[in-house]
């Protein structure tokens, strides 16, 4: 028997999945991380190039593990040893086949957002990837665009600054002083109304909590 939360998910999720389509996005819903990386391998062709950004849900998740276990040409910014090697593999990754990400929040009118530091994930988000999939925990529902920015900057900016051991105001006290500190994590913020050209970005809705 579902618990309460994994039937609000549900049906929750229903609904988003719904609104997000009739903005032109492909979406899905799985109910666990398991079955979302079984979700997104099946929507990348072997031998594809796969890049991708910072996120831990997709890490967390286990599907850029399978990635490296699998026959795809990886762009794994993480195998870096230099600064100007990560950087290359930054700008390598805006030509990739697909390009895997997270969201920092999703309104629940379907509304993507996202705030970044050097704007490389936005900058594949909006053009350049032949396709984006974005793995997202229901946890990231926001009620709306209002909620969802405020989720991004106070809660997983402050979070994601601390994991990066950034020197921000909001490291040091958990939530967001709207800083313009050198090292900001907070320099872009994209909201993605609409998928353009349709169906470019897989949006996979995960019944977990997964990733900040």
């Amino acid at each position: 028997m579902s618990t309460p939360l994994e039937t609000r998910n549900e049906l929750l999720a229903k609904t988003l999945v719904s609104k997000l389509e009739r903005r032109h996005f492909e979406a899905y819903y799985c109910s666990t991380a398991e079955e979302a990386v079984k979700k997104a391998m099946s929507l990348i062709p072997e031998g594809s190039s796969v890049a991708w950004g910072g996120s831990v849900t997709i890490r967390e998740s286990g599907l850029t593990q399978a990635l490296h276990d699998g026959n795809y040409e990886v762009i794994d910014r993480d195998l870096a040893k230099t600064p100007e090697e990560r950087d290359e593999l930054h700008h390598k990754g805006l030509l990739a086949d697909f390009f895997l990400s997270s969201v920092n929040a999703i309104s629940e009118d379907g509304v993507l957002v996202n705030i970044d530091g050097i704007g490389n994930r936005l900058a594949a988000l909006c053009f350049g990837p032949k396709n984006v999939i974005i793995l997202c925990g229901m946890n990231k529902v926001a009620q709306d665009v209002d909620a969802a920015v405020k989720r991004a900057r106070s809660y997983a900016a402050p979070v994601n600054s601390m994991r990066f051991m950034g020197k921000t105001p909001c490291a040091s006290t958990g939530t967001c002083h709207n800083c313009v500190s050198e090292e900001c994590i907070c320099n872009q913020v994209l909201l993605t109304r609409n998928c353009r050209p349709a169906g470019r970005i897989k949006i996979i809705l995960i019944g977990e909590e997964i990733g900040f």
